[in-house]
């Protein structure tokens, strides 16, 4: 039993066979999926996949990388959805300081008013964070209390203990499958347990040896079978323990 901490099933790339996909993970053992927004657009869809799919967690937010398709009003909007429409996380939002162009003036702007939205609410947050692990905990740091998931984690040990020491667990997928990414095999290989769950972030971030492919939930087992290696355990033990981590997080 195995849930992928963070995957894009709304997005459009899985319109032509979304049931496949969904069978899919389900036969391999992929008992849930936590599907994170990108814009106010993408809120609709996922709320329709959790009515219609069990197991899909969904999670509403605004995404830093999208910048063009955020308006202010979204920010209020987001509230009020969320109370209509309850959800297990905010996000995904965060920071995105690797694509050149992306005003991060605009993206704190946008990243605020949603920390502060979890933190009233007593969710937790989906983040991104690319080339911003430092900036993001700093943001963080405002909100005493907040918890939630730094996807796609990259950084180093000392990251990750800082991270660790405010209670966010570290989303882990394809890239650790490449046996170039070295320092991030070696960070994952002393992460303590409780630290960590999986995820694919589909259909982005496909495994090693599927390069150019769509990424998918069922391909979580390939982190998985990494993961274990690197960490001197089974599979079984990690399933376990990763899906645990993120259910007490979820509060599912």
């Amino acid at each position: 039993m195995l849930i992928d901490s963070h995957c894009h099933l709304d997005v459009s790339e899985f319109d032509d066979d979304r049931s496949d996909v969904l069978a899919r993970s389900r036969a391999a053992g992929i008992t849930g999926i936590l599907v994170p927004a990108i814009d106010r657009a993408s809120w609709t869809a996922i709320a329709g996949l959790a009515r219609a799919e069990a197991g899909i967690y969904p999670a509403y937010g605004l995404h830093p990388m999208f910048l063009d398709r955020h308006q202010d009003a979204d920010l209020g909007a987001l509230g009020e959805w969320i109370t209509q429409h309850p959800c297990l996380a905010i996000g995904e939002c965060g920071l995105d300081f690797h694509v050149e162009g992306l005003d991060a003036a605009r993206q704190l702007q946008i990243l605020r008013p949603q920390l502060e939205l979890a933190a009233e609410r007593e969710l937790p947050v989906i983040l991104h964070a690319r080339r911003a692990l430092d900036p993001l905990l700093a943001e963080v740091r405002r909100f005493p209390g907040l918890r939630g998931i730094v996807h796609s984690f990259s950084g180093s040990a000392e990251q990750a203990r800082q991270w660790g020491g405010r209670g966010f667990l570290l989303g882990i997928g394809g890239p650790v499958t490449y046996p170039r990414a070295a320092r991030l095999r070696r960070v994952v290989a002393e992460l303590p347990g409780e630290q960590l769950v999986l995820e694919t972030d589909a259909p982005d971030q496909p495994l090693c040896g599927h390069q150019g492919e769509r990424n998918e939930p069922a391909r979580l087992l390939g982190v998985l079978e990494t993961v274990a290696s690197l960490r001197a355990t089974t599979t079984e033990l990690l399933a376990a323990e990763t899906s645990r981590n993120l259910r007490q997080l979820l509060r599912i």
